[in-house]
Order: C-alpha cells, then structure tokens, then sequence
C-alpha cells in the first residue's frame, strides 16, 4: 500500500509537469486571443439555447452549489473586475471558461502522471528510448522536435475553442463557458477528418437529461479545482523537498525547471534583483 500510495504520488507530480506545460501554452493563448474583444456570434443558427450573459449573481448562486459551506469566496474581487475594457458580464464569461479549461488541463495531467510514473508509454520511438520512470525527466528527455509537437497540438485545440466555426457565441458574448466545437458540426471547416469529438466522443451523454448534465458540470469544476490545487502541490514539494508536509518523501526531488519546457539548466540569478550586487 505505500509503495502504491508513492507511485500514485509520484504520477501525480509528473502529470503537473504535463499539464504545466500545457496550462502554459493554454494561458499564453488564452492572453493573446482574449486581448481584444470577443467577436460577435455568426448568423447561423445558433446551438446550444439562447445567449445568455451571466452576472456577479450568477456566480455566487453557483458558488453554492459548488460548495454550500465556502460558498462564494472571491478577496481579489476578480467576479467584479472588467478586463481589457470589457464589460463585466464578458469578463465573467472569460473567467468561467478559464478556470474550466485549466481545470481539464490539470485532471487530465493528472492521470497521466499515474500512467506514465508506472512505467506505461508507447513502445515506438522515442518513447522507448526514455528509462526515467519520474514524469518532468521523462519530459525533459524528449526530443524537442516531439515537444513542439505536444504544444502545437494543444494550441490547435485553444484555437478551435476561439474561433467558433459552428455558429455558437463565444463564451464572452453569452456563449456557454468551456464549449468546445465538436470536430464533427462543420467538417468542411477541416482539411481532414479529425477523429473523436472532444466531448462525449463515444456520444454516451446524448440522452442524458438536464438535470444530469448541470450535476456533471458541478463535478466537473470542483473536480478541476481539486486537480490544480494537487499538481501544483507536487510541483511545490518536488522542487523544493519539504515544502508541502502531506507530500513528504512521496514526491521525487526534481532537478530541472518546471517552468521552462526546452531547458534544464537556467541560472534565474540573471532575472532577480540582488542588492548590492
């Protein structure tokens, strides 16, 4: 069982790394393509219901039930603040679909930390070349050129996010928070047939009820929450060993630099202020 519980843990850190990374990407994107007002809904038809802005209101009622105990929580007034002179409705709708999105990117880092800590990868190359059984070395020891594979490939899916090719609003403009187009609603949009739909890609949730799909989405975000409290936990303890009591001795020590996906060795020294020197 401890020896579980250190592997599970261990699993956990590297998908940090992943979804670091990931999240890096994700971010930069979210920055540039957010930087300037959400453009308008096409004419078509729009799916998915009517447009609707949600407000300050809006998110305390979900706050409850998120969780009826914390309820809404928010010291930085971020639920209150109006982003590149946006309205405060749109920069609600940015922050919604935000914390969604990160908070996919994180579970999904999750499980593959696990995955990958145990030792299961693809046995063609290079991934058979790697023998470190840590998730941030394994990444560290791909070649740079599968690197700008993983990034370019999550950049794609930011910017089939943003563009909207199926005719619904963007999630700044009443859309829904965390909609991604299914790869199949125009494939003439498409040089080639993608594959599977992000979302429900086995189509298991077609029937589901409303009230079905509005638990899942509860679950969804507090289960995103959870995961990005957790990789950045292990991050924490992984590069700097004791820093997060629960994790001690069960996370790895990692050498390299999490936050620097091409590089090992950066001397951060150049980067601060030193007084005096």
């Amino acid at each position: 069982p401890q020896k579980a519980t250190q592997v599970s843990a261990c699993a956990t850190f590297f998908f940090s790394q992943i979804g670091l990374h990931s999240k890096m990407l994700l971010a930069g994107s979210s920055a540039l393509s957010l930087s300037f007002v959400a453009p308008a809904a096409p004419a078509a038809a729009v799916r998915g219901g009517a447009v609707r802005m949600e407000s300050l209101s809006d998110l305390k009622t979900l706050a409850t039930g998120l969780n009826p105990v914390v309820g809404y929580w928010d010291p930085l007034k971020l639920g209150e603040a109006e982003f590149w002179d946006n309205t405060n409705e749109e920069t609600i709708g940015w922050l919604r679909h935000a914390e969604i999105k990160h908070g996919r990117v994180a579970m999904a880092g999750f499980v593959g930390f696990i995955v990958q800590a145990n030792g299961i990868k693809f046995p063609w190359a290079p991934f058979n070349a790697i023998t470190s059984t840590s998730p941030p070395e394994q990444w560290d020891q791909l070649p740079d050129a599968a690197k700008w594979q993983i990034i370019l490939g999550v950049g794609f899916l930011e910017w089939w996010s943003e563009i909207r090719v199926d005719g619904t609003p963007h999630y700044m403009k009443g859309g829904k928070p965390g909609y991604v187009p299914d790869f199949d609603a125009t494939p003439d949009q498409l040089p080639h047939w993608v594959g599977l739909n992000l979302y429900d890609p086995l189509k298991w949730s077609k029937g589901a009820s409303a009230e079905k799909k509005q638990k899942g989405l509860l679950t969804e975000l507090n289960n995103g929450r959870l995961a990005m409290l957790g990789i950045m936990g292990f991050v924490s303890e992984a590069k700097v060993p004791g820093s997060v009591p629960l994790l001690k001795g069960l996370v790895a020590p990692y050498t390299g630099e999490v936050m620097a996906p091409f590089a090992t060795d950066i001397d951060w020294s150049s980067w601060a202020y030193i007084p005096g020197a």
